[in-house]
């Protein structure tokens, strides 16, 4: 009898059971040995010996809850700004702690309604933001709104908290297969009706990798440009890309603009301890003074996640891994761009540093097809993956696959993870030639 709830990403199929780890590798019930390629939440892959000492260390400190001064909570956002916000002292305040990527976004958007006024949120197509609050009512990615999926079209969403406007997603892509996915509309012709959406809003959050769509600088300046004209917050969702994953400390950096709250979470406790951040602008903070902002959690600032995250951005800077990832991410494209030339069920693909796209040709991704009676192509794809020996991801829908491996992923694996992609993808371009054949 099965008494967990399966709560498995690939749709159409059980998940493999992970029974250990080590590096890059999972090690699973079976007795395979895979390469982890895809795992946001993993930055240092699986069992580092410095974060096993830190966190062993913190064990035998009390439990102080967030109402209570902890001397190590203060040491970990001392750690945040003297070695994650390096250099971006003159606009970064403050941070508070939280548990998780979902609840940072609730909170900095339930912040910034009390601050502005204003109800409405805004965020961009195809956007995934957590699945708390607010932060669900701003994952317009509809394979992903909490609700229940059912392959007899019986599928259920839950009533949303706020209204919620939504931007184009930014253009662009490492690969394209066609002119037909291409759009000729400029930067400002895509974000015309921008202004009148931000004016009605509180704020408007952004990540950068969500969707398969990835940021540039422009497009980022364009945003927070017209949030700073109309009245509205600019949140920087930064819970996957921030600390590592984009070759950078924080995926904002490659725009000239700066947020006026970030939000982490995923890789901030280095893959050990779930852990989440908000980090507050000097404005946002001035705003604050003289207010009680009335936002309590018991378990945040937990004595191990402040331990984690102290030993996390310590590993970083000492490992030298934001210039390491922004080495591999060349190899990741150049490499992936010739895979996609190569293989026609390729439509489209993506990505920065260590977080990669490449997205399959089917039903496009406005159709909420979820759950479904057989294995999607993307999960097929993956299930082939796996069987290869590495993990190539997937979050139940029909064509997306992604890759996020560990940042102290080493030249060779990175070359075999790649290899594997590649030859999975002749699983997908057999049935993708076989419906064209079809269709023609």
């Amino acid at each position: 009898m099965r008494r967990l709830l399966h709560t498995g990403l690939n749709a159409g199929g059980e998940s493999p059971q992970v029974v250990g780890g080590r590096g890059a590798y999972f090690f699973l019930s079976n007795g395979q040995s895979v390469l982890d390629g895809s795992n946001t939440g993993g930055p240092l892959g699986h069992g580092h010996p410095r974060m096993a000492e830190a966190l062993r260390a913190a064990a035998d400190l009390p439990m102080v809850s967030e109402g209570w001064n902890w001397q190590g909570r203060d040491k970990a956002a001392d750690d945040l700004f003297e070695i994650g916000l390096v250099g971006e002292d003159t606009w970064a305040g403050a941070v508070r702690f939280c548990l998780s990527g979902s609840e940072a976004n609730d909170v900095a958007l339930s912040l910034s309604q009390a601050l502005t006024g204003r109800q409405a949120i805004a965020t961009r197509e195809r956007a995934y933001h957590g699945l708390v609050g607010l932060s669900r009512d701003v994952t317009v990615q509809p394979h992903w709104h909490g609700g229940l999926a059912a392959p007899n079209g019986g599928s259920k969403m839950p009533a949303p908290c706020a209204p919620v406007h939504v931007l184009p997603a930014p253009d662009g892509a490492l690969y394209l297969a066609g002119s037909d996915l291409k759009s000729n509309e400029t930067l400002e012709q895509r974000l015309a009706q921008a202004p009148t959406q931000l004016a009605q809003s509180a704020a408007v959050i952004i990540d950068y990798t969500q969707g398969g769509f990835y940021h540039d600088g422009a497009y980022q300046d364009a945003v927070a440009g017209i949030a700073r004209r109309e009245g509205a917050l600019w949140i920087a969702d930064e819970v996957v890309t921030g600390l590592g994953r984009a070759g950078r400390g924080f995926a904002f950096q490659g725009g000239a603009s700066r947020p006026d709250i970030v939000t982490l979470g995923k890789g901030l406790g280095g893959g050990m301890v779930a852990v989440a951040a908000i980090v507050l602008s000097k404005d946002v903070v001035a705003e604050l003074k003289g207010k009680s902002w009335q936002n309590y959690g018991t378990l945040r600032g937990h004595p191990l996640a402040m331990a984690a995250v102290s030993a996390y951005l310590r590993i970083v800077r000492d490992e030298g891994l934001l210039g390491r990832v922004h080495e591999l991410e060349r190899r990741y494209a150049d490499r992936l761009r010739e895979i996609g030339r190569r293989h026609p069920s390729v439509a489209r693909i993506a990505g920065q540093g260590l977080h990669w796209t490449i997205e399959l040709h089917g039903p496009d991704w406005r159709q909420w097809l979820a759950d479904t009676l057989e294995p999607p192509i993307a999960s097929r794809v993956s299930a082939k993956a796996l069987s290869l020996g590495a993990v190539v991801g997937t979050s139940g829908e029909q064509t997306s696959l992604f890759l996020a491996p560990p940042l102290i992923i080493s030249d060779e694996e990175s070359d075999r993870l790649l290899g594997i992609l590649d030859e999975s993808l002749e699983l997908a371009d057999r049935e993708h030639n076989t419906l064209m054949n079809k269709a023609h």
